[in-house]
């Protein structure tokens, strides 16, 4: 049995991962500053991971043959910002530098699509549509960049060529299952009021992806983290957009500077593409919100 630490184990898309992980016969070990691990998880720990000696405790204290680091200030402005920079940074250096040094086999870190740059107060225009892990980054927040360094903190371990194997995942606007009928999102917004309302889900492009399609690509990458090249970075999306009218004709609308580019986004199709993970990890999203929504 394969012996996996999730950190941020309560939050919005910990919930699933836990669950998901569980079901597929691992034994979770959730690690959270706040309660709400679900029952799925052996053991369920509250420890702060930005102190790195009570991150090489967790790491020596249970021996994880694997970790999903998801712990984080979780969206843009929620913190004052360097308390969101220093928290996320420190989280992602602490977890990779413990892990890797007590013996781990694998580590996936979340990162965010945020750090595309969308949203930028003075303009943004994308080089392409539909983005891909190609595209630059253009972080213009202190949460945007924080992921970014999460991003790079990753890749700095797997170029250390330890015995550790990292990636990282741009989970888009996560929808956990609850906010299917009705329950608030991260916004504060329920699922129907993003959709009924284009300028609310317009600022991040339309993109969402519901928490258990995220849990599922995280379990495959787990499993494929050994023969994959080290430190690749994975978009996990929705097969469609988060909208009820084509993006080609709703995101000019909203953000003016892709007028030039929306035209390559054809019927239901997301600014986001998810196909890297789809071609080296054999994972599609199963969930959309035409489905899943209740109310």
């Amino acid at each position: 049995m394969t012996r996996t630490l999730v950190t941020g184990s309560a939050g919005r898309l910990g919930r699933s991962v836990v669950t998901a992980l569980a079901h597929a016969g691992h034994e979770v070990i959730g690690v959270d500053v706040v309660p709400g691990t679900p029952a799925e998880a052996a053991v369920a720990l509250p420890a702060d991971l930005t102190d790195l000696g009570e991150a090489y405790d967790v790491m020596a204290r249970f021996r994880p043959d694997a970790v999903v680091h998801l712990a984080a200030i979780a969206t843009p402005f929620s913190r004052t910002d360097g308390v969101t920079f220093r928290t996320n940074t420190q989280l992602a250096f602490n977890v990779c530098e413990a892990a890797g040094n007590t013996g781990v086999g694998g580590v996936v870190v979340a990162s965010s699509p945020t750090v595309i740059g969308y949203g930028a107060p003075g303009g943004w225009t994308p080089s392409y549509l539909p983005i891909d892990e190609e595209h630059p980054a253009a972080p213009w927040n202190a949460y945007s960049l924080s992921k970014l360094v999460a991003e790079q903190t990753m890749a700095a371990f797997a170029r250390a060529a330890t015995a550790t194997r990292f990636a990282a995942v741009r989970p888009c606007f996560v929808v956990a299952p609850e906010e299917w009928a009705g329950a608030p999102t991260q916004s504060g917004h329920t699922v129907a009021e993003r959709l009924d309302r284009p300028e609310i889900a317009g600022v991040s492009l339309f993109n969402y992806i519901d928490a258990r399609d995220a849990s599922d690509l995280i379990a495959v990458l787990l499993q494929r983290l050994p023969e994959l090249p080290d430190g690749e970075v994975f978009f996990a999306g929705a097969a469609d957009a988060l909208a009820r009218r084509p993006l080609a004709e709703l995101l000019p609308q909203v953000i003016p500077e892709t007028a030039a580019t929306a035209s390559n986004l054809t019927g239901p199709s997301p600014a986001f593409t998810s196909a890297k993970a789809q071609r080296m990890l054999g994972w599609t999203p199963n969930r959309s919100w035409r489905t899943e929504l209740e109310i």
